[in-house]
């Protein structure tokens, strides 16, 4: 599972890093709802084999958003999760089918100014939202991805517009984030095999993840409600001119 190492020894010290990089990034996603998990993956290429690095990453996130979620369980608007479900449902079914005839190239770009935009103007805001629902958020979130990873924003921008509480609106997220996660499990069982061939490695990480997630929580529930919407406002908003960015490119 992890690349060539010259002794134990440093097998262990690279589970330890790698538990303790995943302690730090959930720790972040639990504070301010997202950016964790894009951290993290930016390190793997380091330290574990290329055909690892996508179903690691899905573990540990599943284990990041379920604790981030369960740690902020009263929070959690129950009465979204419906329609975001059956979105979820049909986007795997339909987009997982047509995978291959779809071009994915400029869908980063797409979210990105529709972030972008939905934040920061109040006239195309008020347009979206007459098609705006959790169904639809549910069928792009889940559906797109499957083949692009950085669809979790989607429905925090929503989230961020609809709901008043910084804490509402991380745990419902974080809700909404491990049933897209869940989604992806068949593509991840394709190398499960694999994945138990280390096992220390996915403890220390799944242990990292859970105790960022304690900790992240602990430090937003102590934060000012409308500055950390703000902050999560205008990190959404760099997320989105990244996007922008790299589809350009």
């Amino acid at each position: 599972m992890l690349r060539q190492t010259s002794s134990h020894q440093g097998k262990r010290t690279i589970e330890y890093l790698l538990g303790l990089l995943t302690l730090l990034t959930s720790m972040v996603a639990a504070t301010i709802g997202f950016g964790g998990g894009m951290l993290l993956i930016t390190v793997f290429p380091s330290f574990l084999s290329p055909n690892l690095i996508i179903p690691v990453y899905g573990v540990v996130q599943l284990a990041s958003n379920v604790s981030r979620m369960l740690f902020s369980l009263k929070y959690v608007q129950w009465v979204l999760l419906p329609k975001f479900l059956v979105g979820s449902i049909i986007g795997t079914l339909s987009i997982g089918y047509g995978l291959s005839y779809i071009p994915i190239d400029y869908i980063p770009l797409a979210i990105g100014i529709y972030i972008l935009l939905n934040l920061w103007s109040s006239r195309f805001s008020i347009f979206v939202s007459r098609y705006e629902s959790y169904y639809l958020i549910g069928f792009l979130q889940t559906g797109l991805g499957l083949v692009v990873g950085a669809t979790g924003p989607l429905a925090l921008n929503v989230l961020t517009k609809q709901l008043k509480s910084k804490d509402s609106i991380i745990a419902t997220s974080s809700l909404f984030m491990t049933i897209s996660h869940l989604a992806k499990i068949p593509v991840y069982l394709t190398v499960t095999a694999s994945l138990l061939t280390d096992l220390n490695l996915i403890i220390y990480m799944i242990i990292g993840a859970v105790l960022g997630s304690f900790l992240g929580t602990r430090l937003r529930l102590r934060s000012n409600n409308e500055r950390m919407i703000q902050i999560i406002k205008v990190l959404l908003s760099l997320f989105a001119v990244k996007m922008i960015v790299q589809g350009i490119i």
